[in-house]
């Protein structure tokens, strides 16, 4: 499998250096330049397309032009942000122009024939559902711990603008992805009255577990939750909801009629998640316990300590 794909990517890698060549162009840029005899069967008399190699090709050349949706979001202001289409190959309408270059003479050019994919979140749909605050939570840290802080804030922003639509069920996980140095996540090697909370990503939980409350608030169905193995000190006793990239994981269903709107955001030393939907939205709420408002105790650790967990 692997000698398949590093030869489809040479395919497309390699400049090739003969007479009788295709370039492919996307938006003024070549991204790939064959030579039909690298497509050819060896059949006498008659050309024809070897459709491995060219299914290579194709599979290669759809990941090169590819180019993802953007959601839009809402600012720091409660204004909208639109979205970008994004856009794949036409498989389709590029095997007809390949074909026409095989069967012809002499090298040819193809500009990227494109397929617009548009996103699944737009303005007009967040306007709708940004009218009506279906639930809330905050929970509380010491913004002087700056790793935590930043870790905090960029799960945050991860989260925030997200919609879960009717059906649907989130995933922190998938939503916020693995933390890691590259992203940004800092190493927050601390003991928080008791709760190690180690490696990159740490005090991610806290926002998972922020969210949590919002969510259960709301009356949205708990589909996954795991609480710590010792209690934590930014929500009531067992109103956390533990996840790391390895293991657990926070999900939820949309069980109503209408899209959710998630805002998360960290404001100083405060974490705090905001639900949002229209105003036609059929739902029941459920009360919950407001975290404590004072602050834990930090210990700090030595910094070679272990660090095994992505995100706690």
């Amino acid at each position: 499998m692997f000698l398949k794909w590093f030869t489809g990517l040479l395919l497309i890698a390699q400049p090739v250096n003969q007479p009788d060549t295709l370039t492919v162009n996307q938006q003024g840029k070549t991204i790939a330049e064959v030579n039909r005899l690298q497509f050819t069967v060896p059949v006498p008399g008659f050309p024809l397309v070897d459709d491995t190699k060219f299914l290579q090709f194709v599979e290669q050349l759809d990941r090169l032009s590819y180019k993802a949706p953007i959601n839009a979001k809402i600012n720091d202001h409660g204004g909208i942000l639109p979205g970008e289409v994004g856009y794949r190959l036409n498989k389709a309408l590029f095997k007809e122009n390949f074909y026409t270059y095989f069967f012809g003479k002499g090298s040819s050019k193809i500009d990227v024939p494109e397929v617009n994919i548009y996103p699944k979140v737009d303005t007009e749909l967040l306007a709708h559902i940004k009218t009506q605050q279906i639930g809330q939570y905050i929970t509380y840290f010491n913004s002087n711990n700056k790793s935590r802080s930043n870790n905090i804030e960029l799960a945050s922003k991860a989260l925030d603008s997200h919609v879960v639509f009717p059906g649907e069920t989130f995933s922190f996980n998938q939503v916020v992805g693995i933390r890691t140095i590259a992203k940004g996540y800092m190493r927050a090697p601390i003991i928080v009255r008791g709760e190690l909370s180690e490696g990159v990503g740490g005090g991610i939980c806290q926002v998972s577990s922020t969210l949590f409350n919002a969510v259960d608030r709301a009356g949205l169905k708990i589909v996954q939750r795991y609480s710590h193995s010792k209690r934590v000190p930014y929500v009531p006793s067992g109103r956390d909801a533990t996840v790391s990239w390895y293991g657990p994981d926070f999900q939820f269903r949309n069980q109503y009629n209408q899209p959710i709107l998630i805002r998360a955001k960290r404001y100083g030393g405060s974490m705090m998640v905001k639900l949002y939907s229209s105003d036609v939205i059929n739902m029941k709420t459920k009360k919950v316990p407001n975290a404590p408002t004072n602050l834990p105790e930090e210990i700090h650790i030595e910094q070679n300590v272990h660090l095994s967990n992505p995100s706690r």
